[in-house]
């Protein structure tokens, strides 16, 4: 029931703090999962303070528990491990603070572990967390590149050794934060933000040395997953080693398998670039003098052409072979016209032939009587008929004295 309180009736600090821890016990017993983030032992004391940190947020309970269910704990209980403990809620009264009062702790074995490390990956999977379309290409040449990492650990010396003698210009900004235990996830996160904030950042590596399942969970943290996830700065996981395979690798847009291959995939190495000019600019020298090459004998090959070493020889020998058809074309019009004139002679010799000149130029002459018909035989004519005789030159008037008929049939002689 919710106290009855008001300005003129107040309840005293003692009410309120009975009430408090009234409905506390009223929750019951119950599991909970979380890190150890702090184990305080103290000497000649039976009771042991923990504080359980939960694994994504950052929330935490103080957890007191008798000191033989801790050393009951099979592997050893220490900071960092992830445990399942359970226990009852209490409120103390007199000092104000809530406590579990755990009385059974169960370590989180590695295959459970992994399993949940499994079930984990599989569901940000589905979100879409590791497509590879979403993946950013790293930039050839970053002008800055920012690392997260330990301080004075050995993955900052090898990712800053190994890229400043593979790029002695690059620049490199670190944000240093806990690379193992509780703090380690709220800190890479943070990081990570703060770098991807900066426009001067080209791309981001998060580096760390090897390390055991349990040393590495803070970069299967779901936090830190989708801290790098929302990032718009490319990111390099370069965790553990070859084997290790946070969740981190999988969300990265690339993964390193060490701190010394981040470097080597962060920025190119001078030399080997330096290396690949020289040979790109020997084999652009190459081409440009092997076409010059071609060209030039190309043009030799035209400047050799007759036309160009000689171009009236070209004009000259046209000029004969028109002088030769001229004179080929007048030979064969001369010819041509040689011929007609013979055709025409013919044809003008056949006509006059067929030309009733021709007949009177023979002898013969041309009859007609008075009415001017064409006389062909003696029939109807009579003595003493006045005809006309057509000669070459002229007419003759001439009389028939008489007609004497041949003795054969002008029809025989036309059969035979």
């Amino acid at each position: 029931m919710a106290l009855q309180t008001s300005p003129e009736q107040p309840a005293p600090v003692r009410q309120v703090a009975l009430a408090i821890s009234g409905w506390i016990d009223r929750l019951g017993a119950v599991w909970v999962e979380g890190q150890v983030a702090q184990l305080n032992r103290r000497q000649g004391v039976g009771t042991v303070f923990l504080t359980l940190r939960d694994p994504v947020a950052d929330v935490s309970i103080q957890v007191t528990c008798n000191r033989a269910v801790v050393d009951s704990a099979d592997p050893p209980l220490v900071e960092g491990a992830s445990v399942v403990v359970h226990g009852r809620p209490r409120f103390y009264a007199n000092r104000g603070s809530l406590s579990l009062v755990a009385d059974e702790i169960r370590m989180v074995g590695l295959g459970e572990l992994l399993a949940r490390l499994e079930r984990r990956r599989q569901l940000l999977a589905a979100e879409g967390l590791f497509a590879r379309e979403r993946k950013r290409s790293l930039p050839f040449l970053p002008s800055t590149v920012g690392l997260v990492t330990a301080r004075d650990s050995a993955a900052e010396r090898d990712v800053v050794e190994n890229t400043r003698r593979r790029w002695p210009a690059v620049r490199l900004q670190t944000v240093y934060a806990a690379m193992q235990g509780t703090q380690s996830a709220r800190e890479v996160i943070e990081a990570v933000q703060r770098l991807d904030r900066d426009p001067a950042v080209d791309v981001i590596v998060v580096a760390r040395g090897g390390g055991s399942v349990e040393d590495l969970l803070p970069f299967s943290d779901e936090g830190v997953v989708r801290a790098v996830f929302a990032a718009t700065t490319p990111v390099v996981s370069a965790i553990g080693h070859e084997p290790d395979t946070p969740i981190l690798d999988l969300v990265a847009d690339v993964r390193a398998s060490t701190p010394t291959d981040a470097a080597k995939l962060v920025v190119p190495d001078v030399a080997e670039e330096r290396t690949r000019v020289v040979q790109l600019r020997d084999r652009a020298r190459h081409q440009v003098g092997t076409w010059l090459r071609h060209q030039s004998e190309a043009l030799a090959a035209v400047r050799a052409r007759p036309c160009l070493a000689d171009p009236t020889s070209i004009v000259e020998q046209r000029a004969d072979e028109v002088d030769d058809l001229v004179t080929r074309a007048q030979r064969l019009v001369g010819h041509r016209l040689d011929r007609a004139a013979d055709d025409l002679d013919h044809t003008r010799a056949r006509v006059r032939a067929l030309s009733p000149l021709e007949t009177l130029r023979r002898g013969y002459a041309v009859l007609q009587d008075e009415d001017g018909r064409v006389l062909t035989s003696i029939t109807g004519v009579e003595a003493g008929s006045v005809l006309s005789a057509r000669v070459l030159d002229g007419r003759l008037d001439v009389e028939v004295r008489d007609t004497h008929p041949d003795r054969t049939d002008p029809s025989d002689q036309e059969t035979a």
